[in-house]
């Protein structure tokens, strides 16, 4: 072969197998119709993404207006803006409240003056656990209700202390509202490198608005100061100016006007407590059976306290079959 045909040979371009061929003719005829079935796709997807959108929006629970406050006395507020109403309030009656006169009398004094429209303060409830602190809230704002009319009664509004951040939301909600309210935190404490108590403390007082009129704090805790002492005491250690970190840290507390110390009650105390439980629900047994049972179960479970004394009370009640309806 000569040398010319070679090369003509070699510039010739393959020809291509009746396979590559088919694959080729089909993928050319396909482009056209698949462009337009992927359009058509996405405007089907579109449309059933804003029916789902538009599905979810009618079913969530709309924002509380301030028109909506007279449904109930008491409230759960949630941090998305809605307040559900809480048709029946768990609490004990301010007379079962035994061994804390002095608390009870201050905190009532207190709740009535803000009821009547005159300066009141802040209440931090703080000491042992289980001697009625988030208890006695509850009990004086139903005492205060008891002989008011309807536009006049307190509104018990509870806020979780995971959703602290959100206060200022509620507080802007309840400015606007002609009724009074008691906003209540149960066990409010921060730990670690916890910085929402900062939020509460320019809520509480400092902030340019600062708090309504209309309402008031009360928060109960187990620590007097609201943050773990190794917390203070870290920063009593680590900071340049211990006192100054000191200060930043402790100030939470002072924004509560009102401190209302709980200590452990004695044993006669206690005992009382249960004696004014078992009376108070029918409770039938001999005076000297039910002060050794009752003793013996503060010895198991190694406290006597208010909430010792409920425990035992409920296990008393089951064991003989009366019920506890007066709750």
């Amino acid at each position: 072969m000569s040398k010319k045909a070679r090369k003509t040979g070699a510039q010739t371009a393959p020809r291509a197998t009746p396979k590559a061929a088919s694959r080729a003719s089909a993928k050319t005829a396909t482009k056209g119709p698949a462009n337009a079935l992927n359009g058509t796709t996405a405007e089907r997807i579109a449309t059933a993404l804003e029916a789902i959108a538009g599905h979810l929006s009618a079913a969530a629970p709309a924002a509380t207006s301030p028109e909506s406050f007279g449904a109930a006395d008491a409230f759960v507020w949630h941090p998305d803006g809605r307040l559900s109403p809480v048709p029946r309030v768990s609490r004990v009656e301010l007379g079962l409240l035994k061994g804390i006169d002095r608390m009870r009398d201050i905190l009532i004094e207190n709740t009535e003056r803000f009821a009547d429209g005159l300066p009141a303060n802040n209440a931090l409830l703080w000491g042992a656990r289980g001697m009625g602190k988030s208890s006695l809230v509850k009990a004086a704002h139903a005492s205060i209700n008891i002989e008011r009319k309807p536009a006049d009664r307190l509104k018990l509004i509870e806020i979780h202390r995971e959703d602290i951040e959100s206060l200022p939301g509620l507080m802007d909600l309840l400015r606007s509202s002609d009724f009074r309210f008691i906003v209540f935190c149960d066990d409010l404490s921060f730990d670690g490198n916890d910085a929402s108590y900062k939020s509460l403390k320019a809520v509480l007082e400092g902030g340019i608005e600062g708090r309504p009129d209309n309402v008031i704090l009360y928060a109960t805790s187990n620590r007097r100061h609201l943050l773990a002492r190794e917390m203070i005491e870290n920063e009593r250690s680590t900071a340049i100016n211990p006192g100054e970190a000191v200060e930043e840290k402790v100030s939470l507390s002072d924004r509560f006007g009102l401190w209302l110390g709980f200590h452990r009650c004695s044993q006669d105390e206690y005992l009382a407590m249960v004696r004014g439980y078992c009376g108070h629900f029918g409770i039938k047994i001999g005076d000297e059976e039910l002060e050794r049972e009752a003793l013996e179960w503060s010895t198991t479970r190694g406290s006597r306290s208010g909430r010792v004394a409920w425990q035992f009370t409920q296990e008393l009640a089951g064991r003989l079959g009366v019920r506890l309806a007066g709750k």
